[in-house]
């Protein structure tokens, strides 16, 4: 998932809600105070000291605390945690004109960072019961390429040429029609445009990697079978609800002209 300012923007709009919370109820400085929002408690106070304490006097307060909440069930649901003093910190010195110790561009991009890389360790962890298909993957390609006709690159993309076309050859630049009839390694079909009746233009630099480095070497008028390693397609992320993390794919290639 490729990270979305919009969510950004949302995001800190909620940070500032809770942050004004945090600075309301005077949270202690402790360097060593952590908000762990993966845990059903903070240290310091249980759940029923915290409702014996707290008061919300106005829509305002009940406003704050609810969006407290909201934003720690999501942090909750990531398993991240935040530094409580920080948080504290950070918006006292916004709201109040102080020196920054970050400029807004670099928060930004923090942020920005910070999803993209906790999206990155979940997907990997979602896609750890998917590693078999890695092993079923290699093994597949281990034995396609002791094949005679089977064509293979340095990075591993596998192909055998079905029609030989005297076309030119695209460039990673250039834009493409093709038919193209695509599956699983067990024969599952996830896509084709042959079943569809209409072959399919794009560029041929937005396509999986096995895609780009293929066209580049087919002569417009080829027709190839591709047999792409998963590192080379999907990947850990998989692709829809058909292809797997981890899943090597087969395709059947007709490339039927560069676009002008």
């Amino acid at each position: 998932m490729k990270f979305s300012y919009l969510k950004l923007i949302i995001l800190c709009a909620m940070f500032s809600s809770t942050f004004s919370l945090l600075a309301q109820t005077k949270v202690p400085a402790n360097k060593n105070s952590k908000l762990k929002i993966n845990s059903v408690a903070t240290k310091s106070k249980s759940a029923d000291a915290t409702k014996s304490v707290m008061k919300l006097n106005s829509a305002l307060d009940s406003v704050s605390y609810a969006v407290g909440v909201l934003v720690a069930g999501n942090f909750k649901s990531q398993n991240i945690s935040l530094n409580v003093d920080m948080v504290a910190k950070g918006f006292a010195s916004a709201s109040q004109g102080g020196k920054l110790v970050l400029t807004e561009a670099e928060c930004q991009n923090i942020m920005s960072t910070f999803m993209m890389k906790n999206q990155e360790r979940q997907t990997a962890e979602t896609a750890k019961q998917f590693l078999p298909n890695k092993e079923i993957g290699e093994k597949f390609l281990a034995d396609n390429k002791k094949k005679d006709s089977v064509m293979i690159t340095a990075s591993g993309l596998q192909y055998k040429v079905i029609k030989i076309g005297t076309g030119p050859k695209p460039l990673a630049t250039d834009k493409v029609k093709t038919h193209y009839h695509g599956t699983l390694i067990d024969g599952t079909v996830f896509d084709s445009s042959v079943q569809r009746g209409e072959p399919v233009s794009f560029p041929v630099s937005g396509v999986i990697p096995g895609w780009v480095e293929a066209l580049q070497l087919m002569p417009v008028g080829s027709k190839w079978k591709l047999y792409i390693p998963q590192e080379l397609a999907y990947g850990v992320r998989g692709g829809g609800q058909t292809i797997k993390p981890y899943s090597a794919l087969v395709f059947e290639v007709e490339l039927l002209e560069i676009e002008k």
